[in-house]
């Protein structure tokens, strides 16, 4: 397998049904990435949705998430759980627009649940006799009896098994820097291997796969973003460049 281009990417773009919008005074339809909604359309490999806390990231990711098929709290087109129903109602207002072919794997990965994730695994492989079990596809191992970090990886490296779609929200929360860019590595092979990735992360090191498209969400819209031009990585830049004067003046 190859990596895909346009003609062949899984989800090709995602719209508002702004027809179907009576106002935009509650949630969530009163977060700034749905009062300035632009069509997004998304690079066949690596798309990146990045911004302040607030912006409405993990948001849109769930809606895109559910319109596609995808279960709330994360897993693959095949979990159907509920740990605590919080999910918003922006997966109606959206409208996904799908390539032709289809993914032969699936993921949605959710930083914030993938324990309830974890956990509803458990469940379903106390019912199975024998082998089998969901978990074998995970590396053998109980989620729960690894580190946060171990897991997280465990589901990257062992499930993620190429020619499929991965939706990821900060997939970072858990993973050291040395991690996050073996997470890149990992990314690499699954593209190469015709895999499309939508991924809403606050880590500079995950934004920085080659030729991805980054879409920066702000208070004013959208828009598509070089990853030196993030506040993220601007930030961080200007931390680490100098640390002495930005400190001095957070401690003022």
């Amino acid at each position: 397998m190859v990596m895909l281009t346009e003609d062949l990417q899984y989800i090709r773009a995602a719209d508002l049904k702004k027809e179907k919008i009576k106002s935009y005074n509650h949630f969530p339809l009163d977060l700034p990435v749905v009062r300035n909604f632009d069509k997004i359309t998304f690079h066949p490999n690596v798309t990146y949705i990045v911004g302040e806390n607030g912006m409405g990231k993990s948001t849109l990711l769930e809606a895109i998430a559910i319109a596609f098929g995808f279960n709330p709290e994360g897993g693959t087109l095949n979990f159907n759980f509920s740990s605590y129903d919080s999910h918003s109602e922006l997966d109606e207002y959206l409208r996904l627009v799908k390539g032709v072919f289809r993914a032969k794997d699936h993921f949605f990965f959710r930083a914030e649940t993938f324990y309830n994730v974890a956990t509803n695994i458990e469940e379903l492989d106390k019912e199975v006799l024998g082998g089998g079990k969901i978990i074998d596809s995970f590396g053998g191992k109980s989620l729960h009896e690894q580190s946060h970090g171990e897991s997280f990886f465990a589901a990257f490296m062992e499930r993620f098994q190429g020619e499929g779609l991965y939706i990821l929200d900060e997939p970072e929360a858990a993973l050291s820097p040395l991690r996050q860019m073996s997470m890149l590595a990992r990314i690499n092979e699954l593209v190469h291997q015709g895999s499309q990735f939508i991924i809403s992360t606050h880590s500079p090191i995950l934004m920085a796969y080659p030729h991805a498209k980054i879409i920066q969400l702000t208070e004013d819209g959208m828009s598509e973003s070089a990853l030196e031009d993030t506040s993220h990585y601007s930030l961080m830049k200007q931390f680490f460049e100098d640390r002495g004067r930005l400190l001095h003046h957070l401690f003022q």
